[in-house]
């Protein structure tokens, strides 16, 4: 499904074809816009088409929304999601954007910015900061998560709803408002059948083979120079984890903060036209 106000888009990255959505004028100031862990690009059909006068452009991450999945032999670390990043910012010409990510989009848009840092104009971070860190002596641990989850995963299919009405409220039990759960739940949907299912690559659900160290993940913060934002949800996770606050004011050099109310999709709810206007005014300075 593509909301209303928005335009389709797809690239072809390293044999993936990646689809998306986007708001406002080509030829305006860009924006990249990467969506949550199981979300899509029509996370951002609220706040897409309130930045007024910029050029917003949301992917589906692959294995996401109407993006292709990755081969049986690739996974899903964060890291992965950067080549292809880096793919459609080429195929879209922008030699200098501005980011803007949300959840585990928030998590690979702070791995691209600290790597890329002359690219990126602007950073706004939702509800995220950077990827938590686990002890190197957990580093088998970890590694014996993923080789299980792989084969398992790789096997299962997705949950069939009979209804697209039932898939959504399958969302709204996340803590999703109606009109948000619908949004990413069509997206994310396919008929097969017996009903529908989700498009989402199973996988996405394993655990990672490796995670970052405490040091690789302070260095990752640190290098993120250019002028930063983060929107911590006071019900979502900036409320429920008040380590994500003290670890980003400790690590990112001349960054903004606030605490938003709302929860973890709020810039899905009714406040996000403050969180727009929030957006917009950082964007501009």
């Amino acid at each position: 499904m593509t909301p209303g106000s928005a335009t389709s888009m797809s690239w072809d990255v390293h044999g993936l074809t990646l689809t998306g959505l986007s708001w406002g004028d080509p030829a305006a100031t860009p924006v990249l816009c990467l969506h949550g862990w199981m979300d899509n690009a029509a996370s951002f059909a609220v706040l897409g088409p309130l930045l007024e006068d910029y050029y917003v452009v949301a992917p589906d991450l692959t294995g996401h929304g109407q993006s292709d999945r990755r081969s049986a032999d690739a996974t899903y670390q964060i890291w992965d999601d950067l080549p292809e990043v880096l793919g459609i910012v080429e195929a879209l010409g922008w030699d200098q954007f501005n980011l803007v990510g949300h959840s585990r989009g928030a998590i690979i848009a702070s791995l691209f910015a600290a790597t890329f840092p002359e690219r990126v104009k602007h950073l706004v971070m939702l509800d995220a900061v950077g990827p938590q860190p686990v002890a190197e002596d957990r580093f088998p641990e970890q590694m014996r998560k993923f080789l299980e989850d792989k084969g398992r995963l790789l096997a299962r299919d997705n949950r069939v709803f009979p209804s697209v009405e039932a898939a959504v409220a399958s969302r709204e039990t996340a803590g999703l408002s109606a009109a948000a759960a619908r949004l990413i739940a069509e997206r994310n949907l396919s008929p097969c059948e017996g009903g529908c299912t989700w498009t989402m690559d199973p996988r996405l659900q394993g655990a990672s083979a490796v995670k970052l160290t405490a040091g690789q993940v302070n260095a990752t913060l640190g290098a993120l120079v250019m002028p930063t934002l983060l929107l911590l949800a006071r019900e979502g996770l900036g409320g429920r984890h008040s380590e994500l606050e003290s670890m980003a004011r400790q690590s990112i050099p001349g960054l903004q903060l606030d605490n938003v109310p709302g929860g973890h999709h709020f810039h899905m709810e009714s406040s996000a036209g403050a969180v727009a206007a929030r957006v917009k005014e950082f964007m501009q300075t």
